[in-house]
């Protein structure tokens, strides 16, 4: 692969300045693009831009990513307008009858979905904002408490799509044996340092006893005099159709449980998992006489719809990772730092190399294929502890999909709980850093 030293930086440069600037992922993610393609072929850009489109839109990854989330749309839009997600909200509320214990009832529903990130924020996002709107919880605040229990979650729980899919690399790329991929990841489990943090934090910064920071602060003053939301976007919305009589807390339970239960059944596939679970729910709610047959299908495209705005973005940062995979930026950046390892900081300077990676590429999964192969055989050669590296190189993944904010998990919970995407991306990036930074100081420790 060509590599084009330094320069590969500027596109990343350029994504991350327009987007604080002017809040518009697409805008900014696009001008990336743009910039790398201008330093691989200046006189094809137009061409590039063309080919690099169609070539994103028949890739396996992003076609999934497309029907997972239009059809989780589609599902959530069902409950909603049967009324399920009210009469949801509704026993929660009774429950969860506090501005803390509302926040505390999302952090645990987070760390109870654990088999996808995409689920868990789809999901929980669109469900909790009616309960913690009720006791003025900014929408920033909401969306910070669904990201930070969604991708770290599936990290530390070992029958996620994230621990198939890093099993999986671990086995391919040689790092284990066949049929070992899964018990060396569950080894790295105790070191994935970072997603434990992340979700100790939450609690605290939810109730209080950790201090708002800069736009969180702000936020939540705003929310406070009733402003939930800083920038509107296109909700899920119950429309005239909605019809509450009927629809109890099991209308909303049981499909939930059955997508889950489905999911595992077509080994933690959740597109196969959500395509049955329509199949099942459309008839099913028209039969209990909970909304029209065709009132159902046209909640079913609706849903669908409305998850458009953030999939774009989510091309977009594809986009952006073949033009930095063509520049070679995950290669010069694990390159530029291997001189600078040593067994005590092997964990530590890989952990924020791949986090920075991540970071810039929005990539949280794909850029570990190349990471792999280099890192493991490195750790063997300065005799450091296999699980320690795997969980410095999760920690680095989840704080990518994380803190990105373009990253596929970022945009979705923005998305689901009604919130700007950089909104939310930099209402949460204090707390991404506090937690990567105390994860930098225990791979230290546990290196010494």
């Amino acid at each position: 692969m060509e590599t084009f030293g330094a320069l590969s930086l500027i596109p990343t440069a350029v994504v991350i300045a327009i987007a604080v600037l002017t809040h518009r992922p697409i805008l900014a993610l696009l001008a990336g693009v743009i910039a790398g393609l201008l330093l691989i072929e200046p006189v094809e850009v137009i061409t590039g831009v063309a080919d690099l489109s169609l070539e994103i839109m028949m890739d396996e990854t992003i076609g999934w990513v497309i029907m997972v989330c239009g059809l989780m749309g589609s599902l959530i839009m069902l409950l909603i307008r049967t009324g399920a997600a009210t009469s949801f909200a509704n026993s929660l509320a009774a429950r969860a009858n506090s501005r803390n214990k509302s926040l505390l009832v999302t952090w645990f529903l987070g760390m109870a979905i654990f088999i996808d990130d995409y689920l868990n924020a789809i999901a929980i996002g669109s469900s909790m904002k009616k309960v913690t709107d009720r006791f003025k919880v900014s929408r920033s605040m909401l969306s910070y408490v669904v990201d930070s229990t969604a991708a770290p979650t599936c990290v530390i729980v070992p029958i996620s799509t994230w621990a198939v899919y890093f099993a999986a690399v671990l086995e391919d790329t040689g790092a284990a044996g066949a049929g070992e991929g899964l018990r060396m990841y569950i080894s790295g489990i105790p070191y994935m340092f970072y997603a434990w943090i992340a979700i100790i934090l939450v609690p605290l910064v939810a109730t209080g006893r950790f201090p708002l920071l800069g736009p969180m602060k702000h936020a939540e003053a705003m929310a406070g005099q009733g402003n939930l939301a800083l920038e509107k976007v296109m909700e899920f919305d119950a429309g005239p159709e909605q019809v509450q009589s009927g629809a109890t807390l099991w209308t909303f339970l049981l499909p939930l449980v059955s997508l889950i239960g489905f999911s595992w059944y077509f080994d933690v596939d959740l597109l196969k998992g959500v395509m049955v679970t329509l199949a099942i729910t459309v008839p099913m709610m028209a039969l209990q006489g909970l909304l029209p047959f065709k009132s159902a299908l046209d909640a079913v495209m609706d849903g669908f719809k409305i998850m458009l705005p953030p999939l774009a973005v989510v091309v977009s940062a594809f986009m952006f990772k073949a033009v930095n995979d063509q520049l070679g930026l995950p290669q010069y950046v694990i390159d530029s730092v291997t001189p600078l390892m040593s067994p005590l900081m092997l964990p530590l300077i890989t952990f924020i190399t791949m986090a920075l990676v991540a970071f810039a590429t929005g990539s949280s999964w794909g850029v570990f294929a190349i990471a792999i192969p280099i890192v493991m055989p490195l750790a063997a050669t300065m005799d450091v502890s296999p699980a320690l590296m795997i969980g410095a190189l999760l920690s680095a993944s989840s704080f990518g999909s994380h803190a990105c904010f373009y990253s596929d998990s970022t945009v979705l919970v923005a998305q689901s709980t009604g919130t700007g995407v950089m909104e939310h991306a930099l209402s949460q990036l204090p707390y991404a850093l506090i937690a990567a930074a105390l994860a930098g100081l225990l791979f230290v420790a546990v290196g010494l």
